[in-house]
């Protein structure tokens, strides 16, 4: 059983206890005096933090802890035995419970202490850079994996703003708190600067810093180096997006580029166009002198369709020797054909690329919003169409432009249906050969044939070479159709020597794709084949040959030449004409284009065209033939002018092999 003073102790300690442990400051104090006024049953009983005063009012003191009593002050009656005895206990009771408290505080600091080091020592250990700062953006830790990463040892960034690790294109670090204090923890990618200066990327998670009341008192940055990993991703973007030789964007990226503007369009009600552009002559550069060249070439003629734009405009290489360009905002669709022209003229002074002088020109289509297309994907096919109505317009090297419209989009839908059934018409033996005379123009006399290709297709008719031949040129089949020309000129020849002719010439037209290294053997094996004489057979070539590579072509036809075949310039005076190309090619004849017949002798120019290549054909050793002659006055003139040949419907329109053969066995002569 708890005596009364036991049981008093008991409630003392615990009231004791309670108010020690749990309470502090000006709370732990008004607690203390209230118990001590409890305990001396007195409203004199205190507890102060203060030496007591020495004045006249007699004090029974007790110290508790220095500087620190409990008093018992003013009894009219002194101070009884009990008094003292209630101070003492209530004294040593709080004196020993203080010294519990201070234990247990040591050892919770101790606790902490530890449990800080533990926490310290795995922050230090972690790979991750941590960072914690306050609400005003100043460090306040920073742990080893922050040294490696930026360079700053703890002492050199603690207290300072973490704004001067930011790289200038960051936004304000400040703005960044407050959107984490208000949404929690998030991770971005952002660009940081070390201590040496160098910029780098960092995968960045920012968490609020909470007190025990769960209010934000500051940030934890974690950070990790990912400048490899983005690196690579705009290595893996570049070569998705940009091409890889010019450096501009590619198709791809071209594409995604133009829409997003023409959305902006829509908002603006802006014009906006699009340039396709093909090079000219670039394929047989790039042939004859190699990538290499045409590698550099492409690179030179990107950088001058860069400097001649506008830095808001765009340009791409789509592929091979074709580059688009998008011109943002215009002010009419008619500006478009003002940089086209500036583009051909950005073009037109020569490259000079390792020691090699080369000109080329480009053919532009022009696709213009609205009116011509509301996406890329349409702006970019009817610009296409357009070019290619400038690439068969044939203004020469130079080039041209040309805008879209509906026309030209039935006439590429006609072009694709013409390639389709190309490449049928060889299985189906729909192509023939027609022989036109070449008369000599002194007897009249069957000197020689052109073999002209006719196309005979099963639904449409005679379709004329003028609308087949430029779309096998631009899809490759002409290979295999001029493969087959000269296959079966050859094997034409053939039958009329076996009928008891002399050789004559039958000229097969070559074109520029078939005019390669391997002419000569080809050429070689087809006479072999057919067992003919290589005096049964001509090759007529165009200018433009002449100029792709002087040294290439020369050999081929020095080639063609040591085999026995007379070689002919077709269309003489529409290209690229030199005296000192004509004098170093071993060239037979030359042959007058009927353009410059047409107009004779009515047109003076014409006239005076056409007497001055027979005049230079003749000095150079050549013979002459002229082309499109359909009067007696065209062939007067021209027989008064010294020339040799002619061929034209004067005389004798194309023919089938068995009408041309008639002529021969009846060895038939031309009036004159």
């Amino acid at each position: 059983m708890i005596s009364r003073t036991g049981a008093h102790d008991l409630n003392l300690g615990a009231e004791l206890g309670e108010a020690i442990l749990c309470l502090q400051g000006d709370a732990l104090d008004a607690a203390l005096s209230r118990i001590a006024r409890n305990v001396l049953e007195s409203p004199q009983g205190g507890y102060v933090r203060q030496s007591p005063s020495h004045d006249d009012v007699p004090q029974l003191v007790r110290a508790v802890l220095p500087g620190t009593f409990y008093v018992l002050s003013g009894k009219k009656n002194g101070y009884t035995e009990q008094d003292q005895a209630r101070l003492a206990v209530l004294t040593d009771l709080t004196v020993r419970l203080f010294a519990t408290k201070a234990e247990l505080g040591k050892r919770m600091n101790e606790t902490a202490q530890v449990q800080l080091q533990q926490q310290s020592q795995i922050l230090d250990q972690m790979q991750e850079s941590v960072i914690t700062m306050d609400l005003a953006g100043f460090i306040v830790s920073w742990n080893r994996g922050a040294e490696k990463l930026f360079g700053y040892t703890a002492s050199e960034a603690i207290g300072k703003n973490i704004l001067f690790l930011y790289d200038d294109e960051e936004l304000d670090g400040l703005k960044l708190f407050d959107v984490f204090l208000e949404q929690g923890g998030r991770e971005m990618e952002v660009r940081r600067r070390k201590k040496s200066g160098e910029v780098f990327w960092a995968s960045l998670t920012l968490s609020p810093l909470c007190d025990a009341n769960k209010e934000p008192i500051g940030i934890i940055g974690y950070l990790r180096d990912i400048t490899e990993r983005k690196q690579a991703e705009e290595r893996i973007n570049h070569l998705a997006y940009y091409d890889l030789l010019t450096g501009l964007p590619n198709r791809t990226l071209f594409k995604k580029l133009v829409d997003k503007a023409l959305i902006q369009f829509q908002r603006n009600s802006t014009l906006g166009s699009l340039l396709f552009i093909d090079l000219n002559r670039f394929k047989p550069i790039n042939d004859t002198l190699g990538h290499h060249i045409g590698d550099l070439l492409l690179k030179q003629v990107a950088e001058r369709l860069r400097r001649t734009l506008r830095d808001n405009d765009v340009v791409a290489r789509l592929g091979s020797d074709e580059f688009a360009i998008a011109l943002l905002e215009i002010n009419q669709h008619y500006h478009a054909g003002l940089v086209a022209q500036k583009l051909l003229a950005a073009l037109d002074e020569e490259f000079i690329i390792e020691g090699h002088e080369l000109r080329i020109g480009a053919s532009i289509g022009i696709s213009v919003y609205p009116q011509d297309g509301q996406d890329a994907d349409n702006l970019i096919r009817r610009a296409d169409i357009a070019m290619f109505k400038a690439k068969r317009s044939g203004e020469g090297v130079g080039g041209g432009y040309v805008f879209y419209n509906q026309e030209m989009n039935h006439t590429i839908a006609g072009r694709l249906h013409i390639e389709s059934a190309l490449r049928r018409a060889l299985e189906r033996k729909e192509f023939s050969l027609l022989y036109q005379p070449k008369i000599d123009i002194a007897t009249g006399k069957i000197i020689g044939a052109e073999a002209l290709l006719r196309w005979l297709h099963p639904e449409r008719g005679m379709i004329s070479p003028v609308d087949f031949i430029p779309v096998a040129e631009e899809t490759g089949l002409i290979l295999q159709i001029d493969a087959w020309v000269l296959e079966t000129a050859c094997a034409q020849a053939r039958k009329w020597r076996d009928l008891g002719q002399d050789a004559f010439r039958v000229a097969v037209n070559v074109s520029a794709k078939e005019f390669t290294n391997s002419l000569p053997e080809r050429v070689g094996d087809v006479l072999s084949r057919h067992n003919i004489a290589p005096q049964w057979l001509e090759l007529e070539i165009t200018e433009s040959m002449l100029m792709n590579s002087a040294q290439g072509v020369l050999g081929i036809m020095d080639e063609i030449t040591t085999l026995g075949v007379t070689l002919s310039l077709d269309d003489f005076g529409t290209g690229y004409s030199s005296l000192s190309y004509l004098k170093r090619f071993p060239i037979d004849t030359l042959k007058i284009d009927r353009s410059f017949i047409q107009g004779i002798p009515e047109d003076v120019n014409d006239c005076a065209i056409a007497s001055a290549i027979i005049s230079m054909a003749k000095q150079l050793k050549h013979r002459v033939i002229a082309e499109g002659v359909e009067s007696q006055e065209q062939l007067n003139f021209l027989k008064n002018a010294g020339c040799d040949e002619v061929q034209g419907y004067m005389f004798s329109h194309p023919v089938s092999a068995a009408k041309f053969e008639e002529m021969l066995v009846k060895d038939y002569r031309f009036a004159l």
